[in-house]
C-alpha cells in the first residue's frame, strides 16, 4: 500500500463529497418560493422535487449493492461527481428550456440524486479500506462534512441572495456545480483500496439471513429518523409553534441544527478514541430523547429553540456510529452492507419526517404533538445501541485502540 499520507486526497476527495450530497440536498429547497414565483409551481408540484430526490437515493442504494462491487469504486464514485455536476448545472438551464419547467427542474434533481445517492454509499466504504488508525473517529469527521456543507449552503445561499439578488439562482447552481466537477480530479488520482478481496465479500442474501445484521439496520433505521425528522421539520416548528420570525427560526432551527450536528462529528473525529463508541451512542440517543421533548413540551420559546438546536448535536455521531459498528462487527460486510445501511438510514429520513407530519395534522397541524412522536426513534436506537454491545466483544465496542 502506499505511505499513509498518501491518504490525504483520498480524504479530501471524500470531504468534498460529503459537501457535494450536502449541496444536492438542500440547494432546491432554497428555492422553492422561487419556483412558486417564477414558474407557478404549486405547493403540491414542489413536493415533488423533495419525493423525487430521495427515493432515487433509495434506488440507487440499493442497486450500488449488486454493481459496485462488479465495476470497481473509482469508475463509480467519478460517475457519482460528474452526475451531480452536471446535474446542478443542468438546473441552471434545462427548466427554461423545456415546455414544462417542474420536469426540467424533475430531470436535474434525478441526475443529480444519482450522483448522490453513489456518494452516500461510496465515500464511507472508501474511507474504511484506508490504512487509517481509529477508523471510527475519521468516519465521524467524514461526515461532519455533510453538516459544513449542508450550513455552508444555507448561509453562502442567504449571503448570495442579499447581494446579487434571488434572481442570480442561475448563476449560483452553475457556481456551485463546480465543486464536485473539480473533485472529479481528486478522485481521479487518489489511492483507492479494496474494502475486500473479491470473492469474499457477503452478498445481499448472505447479509439479509443474518440475524446480527437487521440490528445494524434497525440501528440505521433509527438514526436517519431521530436526525431528518427535526431536520425537516425544524424551520417550520419554529415558526409556526414557537410563534419566531422565519429569519430566527432558520438561524436557530436547522442552520443551528446542522451546525451542531457537525460540531459533535468534529469532536468526535479529535477526541473519539478516549471514548466507547457504543456507549456514546447510548448517550447520544438519551440527549436526543430529551431534546425532542424539551421542544415538544416547553411553553417558552427559547428553550424549544435550544431543544432543536442541541438535538443536532445529540444525533451527530448516530448516523457514523452506526456505520462504524456496523463494519467492525461485520468485516466481510463489504459493499453490500453499506450499501443496505445507506438504504435504512434514507429509509429513516423518509419515515420519520412522515411519522411527525402525519401526526401533526391528525391533532390539528400540532407540531408540538408530531415532534413528541418522534421520541419512538431515539427510545429504539438506545435499546439496539445496549443490545450490540451486549452482544460484542470489548475491541468491537469501540474505544481506546483495541
Amino acid at each position: 500500500m502506499p505511505p499513509k499520507k498518501a491518504y490525504g486526497r483520498t480524504l479530501l476527495a471524500c470531504y468534498l463529497g460529503f459537501v457535494t450530497q450536502a449541496i444536492c440536498a438542500n440547494f432546491a429547497p432554497l428555492l422553492y418560493v422561487t419556483f412558486h414565483r417564477t414558474y407557478g409551481l404549486g405547493l403540491s408540484q414542489l413536493a415533488l422535487i423533495s419525493t423525487a430526490f430521495f427515493l432515487l437515493q433509495l434506488v440507487t442504494d440499493l442497486l450500488c449493492a449488486k454493481v459496485v462491487d462488479r465495476v470497481g469504486y473509482r469508475p463509480c464514485v467519478i460517475a457519482a461527481e460528474l452526475l451531480s455536476g452536471l446535474g446542478l448545472l443542468g438546473l441552471a438551464v434545462v427548466p427554461d428550456l423545456m415546455p414544462s419547467h417542474l420536469i426540467g427542474i424533475l430531470l436535474c434533481v434525478a441526475v443529480y440524486a444519482v450522483g448522490s445517492g453513489l456518494t452516500e454509499v461510496l465515500a464511507s466504504p472508501i474511507i474504511e479500506a484506508c490504512p487509517f488508525d481509529n477508523k471510527d473517529m475519521v468516519m465521524s469527521t467524514l461526515h461532519s462534512f455533510y453538516c459544513w456543507g449542508s450550513a455552508a449552503t444555507a448561509l453562502g445561499s442567504t449571503a448570495f441572495f442579499s447581494l446579487f439578488g434571488v434572481e442570480g439562482w442561475r448563476i449560483l447552481a452553475a457556481a456551485l456545480a463546480v465543486v464536485p466537477l473539480a473533485n472529479v480530479y481528486n478522485f481521479a488520482t487518489c489511492p483507492i483500496e479494496t474494502l475486500v478481496e473479491d470473492g469474499e465479500g457477503m452478498g445481499v442474501r448472505q447479509l439479509l439471513g443474518n440475524g446480527a445484521f437487521w440490528l445494524f439496520v434497525v440501528l440505521m433505521v433509527c438514526a436517519g429518523a431521530s436526525e431528518i425528522s427535526m431536520a425537516q421539520w425544524a424551520s417550520a416548528f419554529a415558526e409556526s409553534a414557537l410563534g419566531v420570525s422565519k429569519t430566527v427560526g432558520d438561524l436557530a432551527g436547522p442552520c443551528g441544527f446542522a451546525l451542531l450536528m457537525g460540531l459533535s462529528r468534529a469532536l468526535y473525529g479529535r477526541f473519539g478514541e478516549k471514548v466507547d463508541l457504543t456507549m456514546f451512542m447510548v448517550g447520544s440517543g438519551v440527549l436526543c430523547l430529551a431534546c425532542y421533548l424539551l421542544a415538544g413540551l416547553s411553553s417558552v420559546p427559547l428553550l424549544g429553540l435550544v431543544g432543536c438546536a442541541l438535538c443536532g448535536f445529540s444525533v451527530g455521531i448516530m448516523w457514523p456510529g452506526s456505520i462504524s459498528i456496523s463494519s467492525r462487527a461485520m468485516p466481510r460486510g463489504g459493499t453490500a452492507m453499506f450499501a443496505l445501511l445507506a438504504l435504512a438510514g434514507d429509509l429513516g429520513g423518509s419515515v420519520g419526517p412522515s411519522l411527525v407530519g402525519n401526526v401533526s395534522q391528525h391533532f390539528g397541524n400540532d407540531l408540538r404533538t408530531g415532534v413528541l412522536a418522534g421520541v419512538v426513534f431515539p427510545v429504539v436506537l438506545v435499546v439496539c445501541a445496549l443490545a450490540v454491545r451486549k452482544g460484542s466483544s470489548p475491541c468491537e465496542r469501540g474505544g481506546g485502540r483495541a
